[in-house]
């Protein structure tokens, strides 16, 4: 029998596990999978450190004894150096000073953490023989920041987005695709989601020159990603693995 389109999208029974849960995206993905039906672990460095195996074998008893599965997990957890919360030293952010341990600790977290979540968190989803794994990488995990949009009116600039963001989230995408074909037998699906720049308080320059450069014609909204992250945990997304869907207003088609 033929199942409503509609009803592909639904999560009803299903668990979802969210990283960096308290995070400006890591609210709404939350606030996404739960009203689309699922059950939502939300999670954060208070919570679970992404980069201790013992904290996150932690987490995976406690979701497997309280709920006994694990269906989604949406790996959100990142460093990101952003221009609305530059570094203290403005200078530390041009890629000749940028500080190794802070290089260091953008990988261990951003990738490091997305590798060691899907090894023994999405294990149990191998085991299960289904489920969904949702890294979320982003647009410049596909093109290069251009540094020019963060310059001030005048044309000084003081900050540069680092090298270590952009490096880490094309490792989240070539990771990505690397699991799903090494867990695709096992009906594992292994997607990325590239969102664009979120508008969060950042100077009226960098909006204008942002939105200027992306064909809708204006940063995203903090809500613009729902859609697209339950199409990834749903059965509506069922025949797709191994992908980075880009939802960006059109910022990385010219």
């Amino acid at each position: 029998m033929r199942r409503s389109s509609i009803n592909q999208f639904t999560l009803e029974g299903r668990i979802a596990i969210v990283t960096g849960s308290s995070g400006l995206l890591g609210r709404r993905h939350v606030e996404a999978l739960q009203d689309a039906g699922a059950t939502v672990i939300g999670v954060d460095v208070y919570d679970v450190d992404v980069t201790d195996p013992p904290s996150i074998h932690a987490l995976r008893d406690r979701v497997l004894r309280d709920h006994g599965r694990i269906d989604v997990i949406v790996n959100n957890a990142a460093i990101n150096d952003m221009v609305e919360n530059p570094l203290q030293n403005p200078d530390a952010s041009k890629f000749e000073n940028y500080p190794l341990e802070l290089w260091k600790n953008v990988l261990d977290v951003n990738v490091t953490g997305m590798f060691l979540c899907c090894q023994i968190l999405g294990a149990v989803m191998a085991q299960q023989k289904q489920g969904s794994i949702i890294n979320v990488a982003s647009t410049y995990g596909v093109v290069a920041p251009d540094q020019s949009i963060y310059r001030e009116e005048d044309g000084t600039q003081h900050f540069f987005k680092s090298a270590a963001y952009p490096t880490s989230k094309g490792a989240v995408i070539m990771f990505t695709k690397f699991l799903a074909t090494y867990w695709g037998s096992t009906g594992v699906r292994v997607n990325a989601l590239s969102p664009g720049g979120v508008q969060n308080g950042q100077s009226p320059t960098f909006i204008r020159r942002y939105s200027e450069k992306t064909p809708l014609g204006r940063m995203a909204n903090d809500n613009d990603y729902e859609g697209a992250l339950v199409f990834l945990a749903s059965d509506a997304s069922a025949y797709m693995t191994g992908q980075n869907l880009i939802v960006d207003g059109g910022w990385t088609t010219w």
